[in-house]
């Protein structure tokens, strides 16, 4: 692998795996990821203590963490991320957007190349594009560049329509092949702590002029969809033990209820040859929960 994960596979024991790698129509994926539940409750703690950690790597190029690191320059690591997140112009995306980079390095195992929490933070225009740019490398000569998108809505089905949504217009726009030029190119990722072979093989991969003839590079979509579950009090009131087996079921039936919508989206003409990756968290009280989680990581 010519860059490295920053993120773990430990990530996902946070989770129970609900569906993992479920396929959906032309070999695409669904995973549901189901927070650990304690006290009937699912473990909003556990998962802010983890993020706090990842807001690091997600919000600073490896170029900036690793200088840092050399320096032992420990508390601005955090210091620097969290100040990034402060000055984004508004924070009701950046925990989905997070999460997405944390599902795509841990379980897709595909590389940050860029976050949008750098080009909100720079001002750039092209924060109307993916969420985050992943490389995906699938054997010795074949990759995909992973454009993510992530939605965090109440309504799994509008989240579904508003991601569909925003991959189309980023297919429209011929996937702002700018970001291969201008920001993946001229930006950090080019002064990556790599060898000069790797660095070669990394513009062969970027930038499409320099493309060898054996070289398959492809587009690809990671899509993150975060959603509201209801429970209620008297849902509540039962053993820790035939909780956790309601809840999963619960949360299941609600996604499963939607795999129909999400084939016919992937069956579209436009969308043939893309794959696609999905990864889905339920919460519970999905709008005071982002606003808590958001509010510990920058404090």
């Amino acid at each position: 692998m010519i860059l490295r994960t920053d993120i773990q596979s430990s990530f996902l024991n946070l989770f129970t795996k609900a569906m993992e790698n479920e396929p959906l129509t032309r070999a695409n994926k669904m995973n549901l990821f189901v927070l650990k539940v304690v006290n009937n409750e699912f473990d909003y703690g556990g998962l802010t203590d983890e993020l706090q950690n990842s807001l690091i790597t997600y919000a600073l190029s490896r170029h900036t963490v690793d200088d840092l690191v050399q320096q032992k320059k420990f508390g601005n690591l955090s210091s620097y991320a969290r100040e990034k997140i402060r000055k984004a112009n508004e924070n009701k995306g950046e925990l989905g957007e997070l999460l997405l980079y944390c599902f795509l390095e841990s379980h897709l195992n595909a590389p940050k190349l860029l976050t949008k929490l750098e080009l909100k933070t720079a001002a750039n225009d092209y924060v109307k594009g993916a969420d985050g740019v992943h490389l995906l490398q699938l054997d010795e000569k074949s990759y995909q560049i992973v454009f993510g998108e992530s939605k965090l809505y109440e309504d799994l089905e509008q989240g579904i329509r508003d991601a569909f949504g925003s991959v189309q217009d980023m297919i429209d726009n011929g996937l702002h092949k700018i970001f291969y030029e201008k920001h993946l190119v001229d930006s950090n990722i080019l002064k990556e702590n790599v060898s000069e072979d790797e660095l070669q093989l990394l513009k062969k991969i970027l930038i499409p002029t320099e493309n060898d003839e054996d070289l398959e590079v492809d587009n690809s979509f990671g899509i993150f969809l975060g959603f509201e579950i209801p429970v209620t009090d008297k849902e509540r009131q039962v053993s820790n033990s035939q909780f956790r087996k309601d809840i999963l079921e619960k949360v299941k039936k609600a996604v499963i209820k939607q795999l129909p919508m999400i084939n016919r989206y992937l069956q579209r003409s436009n969308l043939v040859g893309y794959q696609f990756y999905f990864y889905v968290v339920p919460f519970t009280n999905l709008g005071t929960r982002r606003t808590e989680i958001i509010k510990d990581l920058v404090s």
